[in-house]
């Protein structure tokens, strides 16, 4: 009997670490030049513009989905997302700045739900004054 003394604390363990990783992080605030990127995915995701999406990358850049190859420049970034849309909300809970280049790392979720259903991490770059997506990673949380 003395060797099944490890199993007990084995099982609550994966019965409630599902529970742990659950946790959402909190929210950041973003400056407002980083939540324009943020605001207009939104928008144009509700809007199913893929063109406009796709505007918001740089010319050469990814987007980087679950099950997909990496998918590279405007119109195949504007490919990818043609048949997409819905409520989505995106959050920050970080975010960095060095000269020219950025990231933001959020969650995301659609519609009424409060809680993410996944998360996302963009690499941004200056491009004329203007911050731009060079990469979208995103996966669901389940």
């Amino acid at each position: 009997m003395k060797r099944y003394h490890f199993i007990l604390p084995v099982i609550l363990l994966t019965a409630i670490s599902p529970l742990l990783s659950a946790q959402q992080l909190p929210s950041v605030e973003l400056p407002d030049e980083l939540q324009f990127v943020l605001t207009n995915y939104e928008t144009h995701w509700a809007n199913n513009d893929a063109k406009a999406l796709a505007n918001l990358f740089t010319e050469d850049g990814f987007i980087l989905r679950p099950r997909n190859s990496p998918t590279r420049g405007h119109a195949d970034i504007e490919e990818a997302y043609k048949n997409s849309g819905g409520d989505l909300k995106l959050r920050a809970f970080d975010y960095s700045i060095e000269g020219n280049l950025g990231y933001i790392l959020g969650g995301y979720t659609y519609g009424s739900r409060t809680e993410d259903v996944g998360k996302f991490t963009l690499v941004l770059k200056k491009v004329e004054g203007i911050w731009l997506i060079h990469s979208d990673m995103d996966n669901g949380n389940g």
